[in-house]
């Protein structure tokens, strides 16, 4: 590890609003926070570019961003501290250990935000069956998720599960820059946003929310093993 990345991991140690693998948190966030406003949770947030604009412009919301890398969660962390946004944490920890840290129905809302699409590894991407039923868990009854996206196949990808798992679709752009549609939540741009869209990308979004049905995890695919020699 670079010296750089020490520095910041031990700079996340003294910091209040960083979390690492906390114990006893489950059922506890609006003690954390000192309310009981609703959550929502940056996933794989990397720098938190969203969780802290969010919170800049909600005030009434808390708000969460959730990543194993410690030197990004550095920058996020050290910017809420810096612009005084008491209603941002960061915790530090896998995503599908979610219910490790919240209750059922702790969770309003959650972003995914220019994930990896694991475009190789299916059951890796963050709106895989396998993780929705994760979401599900701790998601109050009818809380929405939100994908913003420049990946093409995650976009595609993410629209058949919604539609096998009949999952509620609110609202689906194929560019939210061709309609004029990055306003509000979807106005707030990551580094890696101006990056793609200076690539000419286009960036997508879908907004759905889960059933109350539980999610359905689908057969592992079988790898063709057939070696016959024609």
């Amino acid at each position: 590890m670079g010296q750089k990345k020490q520095l910041r991991f031990a700079a996340i140690k003294s910091f209040s609003n960083v979390l690492e693998y906390p114990a006893g948190i489950v059922g506890k966030w609006s003690e954390h926070f000192g309310n009981n406003n609703p959550i929502t949770l940056e996933l794989a947030c990397g720098k938190g570019e969203y969780s802290t604009g969010l919170a800049a412009e909600h005030p009434e919301r808390n708000f969460i961003g959730i990543d194993i890398k410690g030197n990004r969660i550095y920058i996020g962390a050290k910017k809420a501290i810096a612009d005084n946004l008491g209603n941002v944490a960061f915790l530090r920890t896998q995503i599908q250990k979610l219910r490790d840290y919240f209750a059922p129905g702790e969770v309003s809302e959650i972003w995914i935000v220019f994930p990896d699409p694991f475009l190789k590894k299916e059951s890796n991407r963050l709106t895989h069956p396998r993780f929705l039923r994760e979401y599900q868990q701790i998601m109050k009854p009818g809380g929405r998720i939100h994908l913003k996206t420049d990946s093409e196949p995650l976009y595609r990808f993410t629209q058949e599960v919604i539609k096998e798992q009949a999952l509620i679709l609110h609202q689906d752009y194929t560019d939210i820059y061709e309609n004029g549609q990055a306003t509000g939540p979807l106005a707030i741009q990551t580094f890696y946003e101006g990056m793609h869209r200076a690539e000419g990308r286009s960036i997508h979004y879908l907004c759905f929310s889960l059933p109350e049905a539980p999610i359905q995890i689908p057969p592992k695919k079988k790898k063709n093993t057939d070696e016959s020699v024609a």
